[in-house]
């Protein structure tokens, strides 16, 4: 008898369609963009973040994206600038400077080899 009951407990809610994911977070529609587009923005922001090993905190202020007060903001700028100079210099209209050719996943480049690393 209490196998029946729990069985019909449980079985309205096993026969229940699973429920829809939460809808996905939007973020705001971008303000204050000088260089990119707006469908450039996520991408682009995903592969500073990937490229530089930092937080989008790094050069935006906390709930204000739009906002220039943080310095890491303009350097990411010129930096954006820098990048699309040397690849239009490449005729087959490809990109083949990132931020990631020389971060490598660290805040600053690397300019020199590691330490002890001699030419081969």
């Amino acid at each position: 008898m209490r196998l029946l009951i729990a069985l019909a407990v449980v079985a309205p809610l096993i026969a229940q369609e699973p429920q829809p994911n939460p809808p996905h977070r939007e973020h705001p529609a971008p303000k204050n963009l000088k260089l990119l587009k707006p469908d450039e923005v996520m991408p682009t922001m995903h592969a500073f973040r990937i490229a530089l090993g930092e937080k989008c905190s790094f050069c935006h202020v906390d709930g204000d994206f739009a906002s220039d007060a943080n310095p890491h903001k303009e350097i990411a700028r010129k930096m954006i600038v820098l990048a699309r100079d040397i690849n239009a210099k490449f005729p087959d209209g490809k990109t083949h400077v990132t931020c990631y050719t020389c971060h490598r996943g660290n805040e600053h480049p690397a300019t020199a080899p590691p330490e002890g690393d001699a030419a081969k």
